[in-house]
């Protein structure tokens, strides 16, 4: 069971890697509130269930994708209880088929850790070689749960505000497919 605490409206009074600190950064700098919790480890959707009810809100699943030369890479957002499916996904964007991107490569692209991807992490990608994929299910959230960069942290933002807000400010213009 996943111990969470009380909601939270401000950032970490200490950061735990470069990139939980540009989250915050950013999110201050464009004005865009949120609420937090702080949490056990939390790495699987199994593991969020907790952290759903404390912050009223459904988990996207975040999975940092590659090419097999490892030259194309992508972050795809869908919803946290839907299964991903290769094939579905290659199909919906007419590549190749992908795989999971080695974990060495996902902390130093994007200074995280399995089971704490998230698109906020687009702010480290200042050269834009990872493509961002939306499952269209989770553009009609009004709510967008997600971890900060670490496990141990998770947050719910607007949906507006990611896409609109956060992603634009990052360089990063992101598809949206239906799988």
């Amino acid at each position: 069971m996943t111990q969470v605490s009380e909601i939270i409206k401000t950032a970490p009074t200490e950061f735990k890697s470069t990139l939980q600190q540009k989250v915050y950064e950013t999110l201050d700098a464009l004005e865009i509130p949120f609420e937090r919790v702080d949490n056990t480890p939390a790495v699987t959707m199994e593991d969020c269930i907790e952290i759903d009810e404390k912050l009223e809100v459904k988990t996207v699943k975040t999975l940092f994708l590659c090419n097999r030369q490892k030259t194309a890479f992508y972050l795809f957002v869908t919803a946290g209880d839907k299964p991903f499916v290769t094939k579905d996904f290659g199909k919906a964007l007419g590549v190749s088929r992908v795989s999971f991107a080695p974990a060495e490569l996902l902390d130093s692209m994007l200074d995280t850790k399995p089971g704490a991807t998230t698109v906020l992490s687009t702010v480290l990608d200042t050269d834009n070689s990872i493509r961002v994929v939306i499952d269209s299910e989770v553009t009609e959230y009004e709510y967008y749960g997600c971890t900060d960069g670490t496990a141990t942290s998770y947050m719910r933002l607007k949906t507006e505000d990611v896409l609109n807000k956060y992603l634009p400010y990052t360089n990063h213009e992101y598809t949206v497919i239906e799988v």
